[in-house]
């Protein structure tokens, strides 16, 4: 493998874990206000139910018979609950559209074309289209801050040398 090929699939794969960090924040949230909107749910549905709607939103299919028979069964409310992702989580639009489209770009480079998941994200009504495509370096940024603010992540801190001093051998 080139060194340049190497660099690539290192970006591609650090661009796939802060395309990640935004998943986990979509299910948290969605789940969260699941749970308010049911009350009365078994606790296990409701997160079957953030989970399916977090998989539409990215186009992920769980292939395991349970998960496919959940979303044929669902299917309404799931539907229902993407076309109200613009009004209620708007705070989350521009990090769905910038990790759909970095997601689009890595799946390219992989020779894969996701690129109908933006569309869908168009159709639905929350992908922000007059927002520009993030540079790598700052979606990678965008998505760390997202995930110390739902507390995802805990960001790196400098060690102070007379700390580190009994951790080197």
């Amino acid at each position: 493998m080139s060194n340049t090929t190497n660099k690539n699939s290192q970006l591609v794969a650090a661009l796939r874990e802060a395309v990640a960090v935004v998943q986990m924040v979509l299910f948290k949230e969605l789940r969260g206000r699941l749970a308010q909107k049911k009350p009365n749910a078994e606790t296990s549905t409701v997160a079957q139910l953030a989970g399916a709607i977090t998989n539409e939103v990215f186009g992920m299919q769980n292939q395991d018979s349970k998960f496919v028979s959940f979303r044929t069964n669902n299917w309404s409310e799931i539907e229902q609950e993407m076309l109200a992702l613009k009004e209620q989580l708007p705070e989350l639009c521009a990090y769905i559209t910038d990790a759909l489209r970095i997601q689009t770009l890595c799946d390219h480079q992989e020779g894969n074309d996701s690129s109908q998941n933006l569309v869908r994200a168009k159709e639905y009504g929350f992908l922000v289209e007059d927002r520009d495509i993030p540079l790598p370096s700052f979606f990678m940024t965008l998505t760390r801050s997202l995930g110390e603010k739902h507390q995802l992540i805990i960001a790196p801190t400098q060690i102070a040398p007379e700390h580190d001093a009994p951790t080197v051998h």
